[in-house]
């Protein structure tokens, strides 16, 4: 699986290794020249070293915010494509994300075909459609619950108690995920 001289290169930050090796095994494969870092540190260290063209950035790398990275990494290549994924979507991080320069927002599971088509898709259109309906309750709640569990680090029980719900109630919300998502 080694990539040519020519490949493009890819940087992927994030901080589940299984989910990062696939993902790099998988961009490999497409023939992408990969990188991989698992924090921000050693991820701008190898975007110094060797710079990419493109950044597949968690959303949340252990306690720290991805997006913290977004504008030292465009200071190393402001062409830059960076592809923001997370686990959980929020229209706030959506928003700011690309307002710091990413140009794609996506939620996991994404595979690689899906990350590949971000990475060329223009950037945020000012013509789109703004929804004329505010986004329902069932979908907040859903996010929070989310949210929520992911912080939890999926752990049903503790998650339940930080939301104040019995344990059975959460996992009967979670059996029932809201239309549309």
């Amino acid at each position: 699986m080694t990539a040519t001289a020519s490949a493009p290169r890819c940087l992927i930050i994030d901080d589940d290794q299984a989910f990062r090796e696939v993902l790099a095994a998988a961009l490999t494969r497409r023939g992408y020249a990969v990188t991989t870092a698992a924090d921000g540190t050693s991820a701008l260290v190898a975007a110094r070293a060797t710079p990419p063209a493109y950044v597949v950035l968690d959303l949340r790398l252990e306690q720290d915010s991805g997006l913290q990275l977004i504008e030292p990494l465009r200071a190393i290549d402001p062409a830059l494509r960076i592809v923001v994924l997370t686990g959980f979507a929020s229209i706030a991080t959506a928003v700011h994300a690309i307002k710091l320069g990413a140009v794609q927002y996506l939620t996991k599971p994404a595979d690689a075909d899906e990350i590949i088509a971000a990475f060329g898709a223009p950037g945020p259109d000012p013509q789109a459609a703004v929804p004329s309906e505010p986004t329902s309750l069932q979908h907040l709640e859903w996010e929070h619950i989310q949210k929520t569990l992911i912080a939890c680090k999926g752990n049903v029980s503790d998650a339940a108690r930080k939301l104040g719900l019995h344990r059975r109630t959460l996992q009967r919300k979670l059996q029932k995920r809201p239309a549309g998502l």
